[in-house]
């Protein structure tokens, strides 16, 4: 581990709402629980870093591709995963989303993208943007636990598709994949020279009892396959924007190098700094974090079975997003009575799954006491 271990400092409901303007940006008596945004002030060791930067006037473009950014990524996935690509590997974009489009748009064929639901909310239609079909590969949102259905994603990628878009560990379902569930997603693409694209945001926010697999670490993914992972979740810097897109395959490589400047959204040096400081220096805060989220985990279990015990919450094994099941309490949009009735704002499951009624995605990243105050007041407006 390297760095310090530094606690983590729970923001005033002042600070919270100077800090993070859109998800704070409601009225007064809300509480937000909604938007993948944490509660927390950001890491010293990375405010630092962007402090000294601003303070030292380096306001001009960022370095494209950036060998220091990559040698960050490279330590730190090695620590974390016993993993790590070669840096030159390792491109930065501006976001995860970003990373994902200009992945499809450049490396993928003509044919579909598979998106499976519940998905990212951010990320439907995603496909379109580029073109091709949206596939959906529909996970029940009431299934205990959420799984790639690999006999129907074969058949999608034989109709045609020749994408999958997998998002791992998963938002919203909390999940994190095992290594013979990658294998096994391996083995239907390798079938039919299909690619993966796999969003990893979330991998460093994997919680005790789990263990993340980077899809490129399985045996025979590095020509089929790419990874857009970034600092910018678990440290919240979302806003500072800078992702990593992790391209093994030389040709890959080649191939994205010869597309326009335009392609490629450029990124901001800003993020490309706090990422730098994340990866070489945040372990100590980062290990705080997921201590954190643990209990929180916890104690979500704990208000839900004394409030609202009809709730069914899927094992939360990575992430800060609890994906809950609410339909035992008939109403069909939770989240818009939970806000006319109970004055929380949570996601709403639709926005996740089109036509999904019931369902609710909650941010357990926040105080215990404003958790605590959350989930009161959704007994109050469900019940």
């Amino acid at each position: 581990m390297t760095g310090e271990r530094r606690p983590v400092v729970d923001l005033t409901d002042e600070e919270a709402r100077r800090r993070l303007p859109l998800k704070w940006g409601v009225p007064d008596d809300v509480l937000p629980a909604w938007v993948a945004e944490m509660d927390y002030a950001v890491d010293p060791v990375v405010l630092e870093a962007v402090q000294r930067m601003l303070a030292d006037g380096i306001t001009g473009y960022p370095i494209m591709p950036d060998p220091a950014l990559a040698e960050s990524y490279v330590a730190w996935s090695a620590r974390h995963f016993g993993w790590a690509p070669e840096p030159e590997a390792v491109l930065p974009v501006v976001d995860v989303t970003a990373g994902v489009r200009l992945a499809i748009d450049v490396l993928s064929g003509p044919g579909g993208v598979v998106f499976p639901t519940p998905g990212y909310n951010a990320q439907h239609g995603l496909a379109r943007v580029t073109g091709r079909a949206e596939h959906l590969l529909e996970v029940s949102p009431s299934a205990d636990r959420a799984e790639i259905d690999l006999d129907r994603l074969d058949r999608l990628l034989a109709r045609g598709a020749q994408t999958l878009l997998l998002t791992q560990p998963h938002n919203p379902w909390g999940r994190v994949f095992t290594r013979p569930e990658l294998e096994g997603i391996r083995d239907v693409v390798i079938r039919h020279g299909a690619r993966v694209v796999s969003d990893e945001i979330h991998a460093p926010l994997v919680l005790p009892g789990a263990e993340h697999v980077p899809y490129l670490s399985i045996e025979g993914t590095h020509d089929h396959a790419v990874a857009v992972v970034a600092a910018s979740k678990a440290f919240n810097t979302a806003g500072l924007r800078c992702a990593q897109l992790v391209v093994p395959d030389p040709r890959a490589r080649r191939t994205l190098a010869e597309e326009p400047m335009s392609r490629n959204d450029s990124h901001s040096p800003v993020g490309a700094v706090a990422a730098r400081a994340a990866y070489d220096r945040g372990d100590g805060w980062l290990a705080s974090l997921v201590e954190r989220l643990d209990q929180q985990r916890s104690l979500l279990g704990e208000l839900l079975a004394t409030h609202l015990p009809d709730v069914r919450m899927r094992p939360l094994e990575a992430t800060y997003l609890a994906w809950l099941d609410a339909s035992a309490y008939g109403h069909d949009d939770p989240a818009a009575v939970a806000l006319e009735r109970g004055r929380v704002m949570v996601s709403a499951g639709q926005s996740f799954a089109p036509g999904t009624t019931g369902h609710v995605r909650l941010n357990v990243a926040t105080s215990p006491e404003r958790l605590t105050r959350i989930v009161e007041r959704l007994a109050k407006a469900w019940t």
